[in-house]
């Protein structure tokens, strides 16, 4: 066996298991997104493109991926904007104990997923714990209903959810960081701030590219938080995804709708990748 050789057949195995548990169901839902659904629930395997044909003709579709994407967007850009300055915190200014901080970062995550949108349900609700507190404090004289149940409930949940996911990339781009180019800076008569422009941030960026594909590409397909705090206003993609393949039993339309919005998540991520690389180089 040739030693160049030997990386490949040490990443077989992995390659394989991505094969068969990713590739191969994405190509049968290619391939089923192509067919339609004939009368008694079978279906019908000649290849039409009916399905794409009625996203386009139906503006509601395009509705709820702009919606999803927009969703998305704002708690990719909220979740790092509130990441950011707790990475800041922990990696320059925590001297001791630092894996007790990122112990407490992860802890959330020690409680199930379902029970945490559950408990931004009970905050947010008519009668939670901030329309309670507001009363109390004579801010509002009724609780105000716009807190649930709608795209602004679907992003302050998310943002919870995806927090550590975004914190941990970021706070390893900043502990790599050398120390002393922020020294060199400051010597040579920088401000804080203008060190952390020139410096910290230009080198923070992969650690902020990562976090916000890391957030970005799931919250996209998320479905349990807005079904759960989203109401009419607030359900994106996934819901109408999982609506096709349970209560419409429409199999080859769902498999269309998750075809169009994988694709459109892939093009998004890779000009926000482009995108990001050209800014990061031109602050360099």
């Amino acid at each position: 066996m040739r030693k160049n050789s030997v990386p490949y057949w040490l990443l077989s195995p992995g390659i394989l298991l991505v094969s068969v548990v990713l590739l191969l169901p994405l190509a049968i839902l290619f391939v089923a997104s192509f067919w339609g659904m004939a009368q008694g629930g079978e279906f019908d395997t000649s290849l039409t493109f009916a399905n794409y044909q009625k996203m386009l003709e139906r503006p509601g579709y395009a509705t709820i991926f702009l919606r999803s994407i927009g969703i998305s967007s704002a708690v990719t850009l909220l979740t790092i904007a509130l990441a950011y300055p707790i990475a800041y915190y922990v990696a320059f200014d925590v001297r001791h104990r630092k894996i007790l901080w990122l112990v407490l970062i992860t802890l959330p995550f020690w409680t199930s997923y379902l029970l945490r949108v559950f408990a931004w349900k009970v905050i947010l609700g008519w009668n939670g714990i901030l329309n309670s507190g507001l009363v109390s404090l004579g801010i509002i004289d009724q609780p105000i209903g716009i807190l649930l149940y709608n795209p602004l409930s679907v992003i302050i949940t998310l943002s919870h959810a995806w927090a550590t996911f975004a914190i941990l990339p970021i706070y390893l781009s900043l502990e790599k960081i050398d120390r002393n180019l922020l020294d060199a800076a400051s010597d040579l008569g920088d401000s804080p701030w203008r060190s952390f422009l020139r410096i910290t941030l230009p080198l923070s960026m992969p650690g902020v590219i990562a976090a916000a594909l890391i957030i970005f590409i799931p919250t996209v397909g998320d479905y349990i938080t807005p079904a759960l705090v989203g109401g009419p206003d607030g359900l994106m993609v996934s819901n109408l995804i999982q609506a096709q393949f349970g209560r419409a039993n429409n199999w080859p339309f769902g498999a269309a709708l998750s075809v169009v919005s994988i694709a459109c998540v892939t093009l998004l991520a890779l000009m926000f990748t482009a995108f990001a690389r050209k800014l990061t180089a031109r602050i360099h």
